[in-house]
Protein backbone atom coordinates (compact mmCIF):
# COMPACT_ATOMS: atom_id res chain seq x y z
CA UNK A 1 0.00 0.00 0.00
CA UNK A 2 1.25 3.38 -0.60
CA UNK A 3 1.44 5.75 2.18
CA UNK A 4 -1.23 8.89 0.84
CA UNK A 5 0.64 12.29 0.17
CA UNK A 6 -1.11 15.60 1.35
CA UNK A 7 0.69 18.60 -0.28
CA UNK A 8 -0.42 22.06 0.69
CA UNK A 9 1.08 24.62 -2.27
CA UNK A 10 0.83 28.39 -0.85
CA UNK A 11 2.12 29.64 -3.74
CA UNK A 12 2.95 32.87 -3.45
CA UNK A 13 0.92 33.50 -0.52
CA UNK A 14 1.30 34.16 3.60
CA UNK A 15 4.81 35.92 4.84
CA UNK A 16 6.85 34.10 7.42
CA UNK A 17 4.75 35.20 10.43
CA UNK A 18 1.72 33.79 8.65
CA UNK A 19 3.10 30.62 7.45
CA UNK A 20 4.24 29.95 11.13
CA UNK A 21 0.59 30.82 12.10
CA UNK A 22 -1.10 28.45 9.43
CA UNK A 23 1.16 25.29 10.28
CA UNK A 24 1.04 25.74 14.01
CA UNK A 25 -3.05 25.54 13.45
CA UNK A 26 -2.23 22.17 11.27
CA UNK A 27 0.19 20.68 13.35
CA UNK A 28 -2.23 18.47 15.57
CA UNK A 29 -3.90 17.02 13.15
CA UNK A 30 -0.96 16.17 10.90
CA UNK A 31 0.52 14.58 13.99
CA UNK A 32 -2.19 12.26 14.41
CA UNK A 33 -2.63 11.32 10.61
CA UNK A 34 -2.25 8.16 9.08
CA UNK A 35 -1.01 10.30 5.50
CA UNK A 36 2.58 12.13 4.67
CA UNK A 37 1.82 15.75 5.33
CA UNK A 38 4.08 18.32 2.88
CA UNK A 39 3.43 22.51 2.85
CA UNK A 40 5.19 23.94 -0.07
CA UNK A 41 6.42 27.62 0.77
CA UNK A 42 7.92 30.31 -1.23
CA UNK A 43 11.29 30.85 -0.41
CA UNK A 44 11.48 33.26 2.16
CA UNK A 45 9.12 31.07 4.49
CA UNK A 46 10.83 28.18 4.12
CA UNK A 47 13.73 28.71 7.23
CA UNK A 48 10.38 29.88 9.60
CA UNK A 49 8.50 26.77 7.91
CA UNK A 50 10.87 24.30 9.11
CA UNK A 51 11.37 25.50 13.07
CA UNK A 52 7.71 25.97 13.04
CA UNK A 53 7.23 22.14 11.86
CA UNK A 54 10.37 20.69 13.69
CA UNK A 55 9.43 17.93 15.56
CA UNK A 56 5.59 17.29 13.92
CA UNK A 57 5.18 15.14 10.95
CA UNK A 58 5.29 18.29 8.43
CA UNK A 59 7.57 18.39 5.52
CA UNK A 60 8.38 21.46 4.11
CA UNK A 61 8.73 21.95 0.69
CA UNK A 62 9.79 24.70 -1.88
CA UNK A 63 7.90 25.56 -4.59
CA UNK A 64 10.39 25.26 -7.19
CA UNK A 65 14.99 25.30 -7.20
CA UNK A 66 17.03 25.48 -9.88
CA UNK A 67 18.74 22.69 -11.78
CA UNK A 68 22.63 24.26 -11.59
CA UNK A 69 24.46 23.57 -8.03
CA UNK A 70 26.25 27.32 -7.89
CA UNK A 71 26.97 30.88 -9.98
CA UNK A 72 25.52 33.87 -12.01
CA UNK A 73 21.28 33.42 -12.10
CA UNK A 74 20.26 36.01 -10.06
CA UNK A 75 17.35 35.42 -8.00
CA UNK A 76 17.54 31.73 -8.39
CA UNK A 77 17.75 29.27 -5.41
CA UNK A 78 20.00 25.49 -5.28
CA UNK A 79 19.17 22.26 -4.09
CA UNK A 80 22.23 22.68 -1.43
CA UNK A 81 20.48 26.10 -0.20
CA UNK A 82 17.14 24.14 -0.16
CA UNK A 83 19.00 20.88 1.77
CA UNK A 84 20.77 23.12 4.35
CA UNK A 85 17.73 25.11 5.86
CA UNK A 86 16.06 21.76 5.92
CA UNK A 87 13.74 21.16 3.33
CA UNK A 88 12.79 18.04 1.98
CA UNK A 89 10.74 18.08 -1.67
CA UNK A 90 10.64 20.41 -4.23
CA UNK A 91 7.78 21.23 -6.86
CA UNK A 92 8.87 21.31 -10.00
CA UNK A 93 7.49 21.55 -13.14
CA UNK A 94 3.95 23.67 -11.87
CA UNK A 95 1.78 24.35 -14.40
CA UNK A 96 2.44 28.39 -13.57
CA UNK A 97 5.92 27.92 -13.98
CA UNK A 98 5.67 26.67 -17.23
CA UNK A 99 2.91 29.18 -18.56
CA UNK A 100 4.36 32.39 -16.85
CA UNK A 101 8.04 31.56 -16.59
CA UNK A 102 8.71 29.53 -19.36
CA UNK A 103 9.60 26.22 -17.61
CA UNK A 104 10.16 23.81 -20.29
CA UNK A 105 9.91 19.54 -20.20
CA UNK A 106 13.94 20.02 -20.56
CA UNK A 107 14.35 22.56 -17.28
CA UNK A 108 11.76 19.98 -14.90
CA UNK A 109 14.39 17.03 -15.98
CA UNK A 110 17.19 18.89 -14.76
CA UNK A 111 15.46 19.99 -11.97
CA UNK A 112 14.28 16.68 -11.13
CA UNK A 113 17.92 15.07 -11.55
CA UNK A 114 19.30 17.44 -9.71
CA UNK A 115 16.44 17.19 -6.87
CA UNK A 116 17.34 13.26 -6.39
CA UNK A 117 21.18 14.23 -6.36
CA UNK A 118 20.28 16.31 -2.91
CA UNK A 119 18.20 13.66 -1.62
CA UNK A 120 14.98 16.35 -1.99
CA UNK A 121 11.42 14.43 -2.97
CA UNK A 122 10.50 16.28 -6.45
CA UNK A 123 7.12 16.60 -6.92
CA UNK A 124 6.84 16.42 -10.49
CA UNK A 125 3.67 18.14 -12.14
CA UNK A 126 2.03 17.18 -15.57
CA UNK A 127 -1.04 18.08 -17.28
CA UNK A 128 -3.07 18.79 -20.15
CA UNK A 129 -4.88 22.28 -20.92
CA UNK A 130 -8.59 22.63 -21.87
CA UNK A 131 -7.92 22.43 -25.88
CA UNK A 132 -5.69 19.89 -25.44
CA UNK A 133 -8.38 17.82 -23.72
CA UNK A 134 -10.74 19.00 -25.79
CA UNK A 135 -8.84 18.08 -29.21
CA UNK A 136 -7.65 14.76 -27.94
CA UNK A 137 -4.58 14.82 -26.91
CA UNK A 138 -4.57 14.97 -23.30
CA UNK A 139 -3.16 11.58 -22.76
CA UNK A 140 -0.18 11.73 -25.57
CA UNK A 141 0.45 15.14 -24.20
CA UNK A 142 1.09 14.22 -20.48
CA UNK A 143 2.56 10.94 -21.40
CA UNK A 144 5.40 12.92 -23.13
CA UNK A 145 6.05 15.24 -20.38
CA UNK A 146 5.98 12.46 -18.05
CA UNK A 147 8.85 10.19 -20.50
CA UNK A 148 10.90 13.21 -20.74
CA UNK A 149 10.58 14.84 -17.32
CA UNK A 150 11.90 10.96 -16.15
CA UNK A 151 14.34 10.99 -19.08
CA UNK A 152 17.87 9.42 -17.67
CA UNK A 153 16.73 8.51 -14.20
CA UNK A 154 17.11 5.04 -12.79
CA UNK A 155 14.43 2.87 -11.93
CA UNK A 156 15.70 2.86 -8.07
CA UNK A 157 15.78 7.08 -8.46
CA UNK A 158 12.57 6.95 -10.10
CA UNK A 159 10.64 5.41 -7.64
CA UNK A 160 11.38 8.30 -5.22
CA UNK A 161 9.78 10.82 -7.56
CA UNK A 162 6.45 12.34 -6.67
CA UNK A 163 4.36 13.29 -9.94
CA UNK A 164 0.98 15.15 -9.56
CA UNK A 165 -1.37 15.24 -12.08
CA UNK A 166 -2.82 18.87 -12.47
CA UNK A 167 -5.32 19.56 -15.11
CA UNK A 168 -4.60 23.33 -15.90
CA UNK A 169 -8.33 24.04 -16.82
CA UNK A 170 -9.08 23.06 -12.99
CA UNK A 171 -6.41 24.85 -11.03
CA UNK A 172 -7.77 27.99 -10.02
CA UNK A 173 -11.23 27.98 -11.30
CA UNK A 174 -13.15 26.03 -9.02
CA UNK A 175 -13.56 23.68 -11.65
CA UNK A 176 -12.30 19.71 -11.16
CA UNK A 177 -12.32 16.94 -13.11
CA UNK A 178 -14.98 14.27 -11.63
CA UNK A 179 -13.04 11.58 -9.28
CA UNK A 180 -13.17 8.88 -12.11
CA UNK A 181 -11.81 11.57 -14.82
CA UNK A 182 -9.38 12.40 -12.26
CA UNK A 183 -8.78 8.72 -11.65
CA UNK A 184 -8.21 7.05 -15.21
CA UNK A 185 -5.70 9.72 -15.73
CA UNK A 186 -3.33 9.31 -12.58
CA UNK A 187 -3.97 4.65 -14.14
CA UNK A 188 -2.62 5.83 -17.22
CA UNK A 189 0.42 7.79 -15.89
CA UNK A 190 1.07 4.48 -13.42
CA UNK A 191 0.49 2.71 -16.94
CA UNK A 192 3.48 5.27 -18.21
CA UNK A 193 5.51 4.20 -15.42
CA UNK A 194 4.94 0.66 -16.07
CA UNK A 195 5.88 0.93 -19.53
CA UNK A 196 9.46 2.91 -18.29
CA UNK A 197 10.57 0.80 -15.28
CA UNK A 198 7.93 -2.31 -14.94
CA UNK A 199 5.36 -2.62 -12.00
CA UNK A 200 7.51 -2.45 -9.09
CA UNK A 201 8.35 1.15 -9.91
CA UNK A 202 4.74 2.18 -10.73
CA UNK A 203 3.43 0.04 -7.67
CA UNK A 204 5.59 1.94 -5.43
CA UNK A 205 5.30 5.86 -7.47
CA UNK A 206 3.07 8.13 -5.74
CA UNK A 207 0.47 9.82 -7.99
CA UNK A 208 -1.23 13.13 -7.09
CA UNK A 209 -4.19 14.77 -8.09
CA UNK A 210 -3.95 18.37 -8.38
CA UNK A 211 -6.66 20.08 -9.84
CA UNK A 212 -8.30 22.04 -7.17
CA UNK A 213 -8.78 19.22 -4.60
CA UNK A 214 -10.96 20.55 -1.55
CA UNK A 215 -12.77 19.99 1.31
CA UNK A 216 -15.84 19.30 -0.25
CA UNK A 217 -14.28 16.49 -2.78
CA UNK A 218 -11.36 15.15 -1.43
CA UNK A 219 -13.05 12.19 0.09
CA UNK A 220 -14.43 11.03 -3.09
CA UNK A 221 -11.27 11.97 -4.98
CA UNK A 222 -8.37 10.03 -2.43
CA UNK A 223 -10.72 7.06 -2.03
CA UNK A 224 -9.59 5.76 -5.86
CA UNK A 225 -7.66 3.17 -6.37
CA UNK A 226 -4.89 5.45 -8.54
CA UNK A 227 -5.12 8.86 -6.67
CA UNK A 228 -2.24 8.92 -3.53
CA UNK A 229 -3.07 12.15 -2.54
CA UNK A 230 -3.73 15.76 -3.61
CA UNK A 231 -1.39 18.66 -4.24
CA UNK A 232 -3.43 21.50 -2.87
CA UNK A 233 -3.58 25.39 -3.99
CA UNK A 234 -6.14 27.20 -2.44
CA UNK A 235 -7.87 24.96 0.63
CA UNK A 236 -4.45 24.59 2.15
CA UNK A 237 -4.14 28.49 3.03
CA UNK A 238 -7.37 27.56 4.65
CA UNK A 239 -6.35 25.75 8.16
CA UNK A 240 -10.01 23.86 8.57
CA UNK A 241 -10.02 22.82 5.17
CA UNK A 242 -6.50 21.65 5.12
CA UNK A 243 -6.98 19.59 8.19
CA UNK A 244 -10.93 18.18 6.29
CA UNK A 245 -8.39 17.04 3.06
CA UNK A 246 -5.88 15.49 5.49
CA UNK A 247 -8.29 13.74 7.62
CA UNK A 248 -9.72 12.80 4.68
CA UNK A 249 -6.69 10.95 3.61
CA UNK A 250 -6.23 9.56 6.63
CA UNK A 251 -9.40 7.54 6.30
CA UNK A 252 -9.28 6.86 2.82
Amino acid sequence: MRTKLIAGNWKMNNTPSQGVALINEIKETANAASCDVVVCTPYICLPAAVQAANGSKIAVSAENMHFEDKGAFTGEISAAMLKEVGVTYTVIGHSERREYFAETDKTVNLKTIKALENDIVPIVCVGESLEQRESGVAFDFIAMQVKLALNGISAEDAKKVVIAYEPIWAIGTGKTATDEQANEVCAFIRQQITALYGTDVADTMRILYGGSMNAGNAAGLLAQSDIDGGLIGGASLKAPDFCTIINAATNA
